[in-house]
């Protein structure tokens, strides 16, 4: 008899709330935000890179409002158990955006809401982990979030950032957002 491992099918979606800032804000000169800019802002996606996001499995909006972006990985799985193979317990995806803003202005990322389905047996436990940075920095410290079993349900996790810790995206330059 097989005993019944932990088992956790995630169709994944990232939720971003963009921070925009003038340079002299992003640089420290003020310690207010400001509002959004009215012009579209696009972003564009790079590369989706990862085993939870294979091929063109990661779609990319931006909300109306222009100060959101969600990331839907269509495809992102990972599992345990009976008919699962061993590379299927880790899955990672890197998604890499380039935001395009109007000039006079920049972006850090606020804010990330994670959301999910999981299936976790009694005694087993998942993790959700995410790290951010602007291509040629320094990623950022990982944030994790667990959940026990047994759970059977929909799961949401936030990562958000104190206004004092963000990173704004150098003027001018486009840099892949990761």
């Amino acid at each position: 008899m097989r005993k019944m491992v932990p088992v956790c099918g995630v169709v994944m979606t990232l939720f971003a709330s963009l921070l925009f800032a003038s340079p002299a804000q992003a640089s420290g000169f003020l310690d207010t935000p400001t509002a959004p800019p009215t012009d579209k802002i696009v972003i564009d996606v790079v590369a989706v890179n990862g085993t939870g996001c294979p091929g063109h499995s990661a779609e990319v909006t931006v909300s109306q409002d222009n100060t959101a972006f969600t990331v839907i990985y269509s495809e992102y799985l990972a599992q345990v158990g009976v008919g699962a193979k061993p590379t299927d317990l880790r899955k990672n995806c890197q998604v890499a955006l380039v935001v395009h803003v109007p000039q006079g202005f920049t972006y850090a990322i606020a804010k990330a809401d994670y959301r999910g389905f999981a299936s976790v047996t009694a005694g087993a436990s998942v993790m959700e982990r995410a790290n951010y940075y602007f291509q040629g920095q320094t990623p950022t410290q990982f944030v994790q979030h667990s959940l026990s079993g047994p759970f059977l349900n929909d799961w949401e996790t936030t990562d958000q950032v104190d206004l004092a810790s963000l990173v704004f995206a150098d003027c001018g330059a486009l840099r892949n957002f990761n």
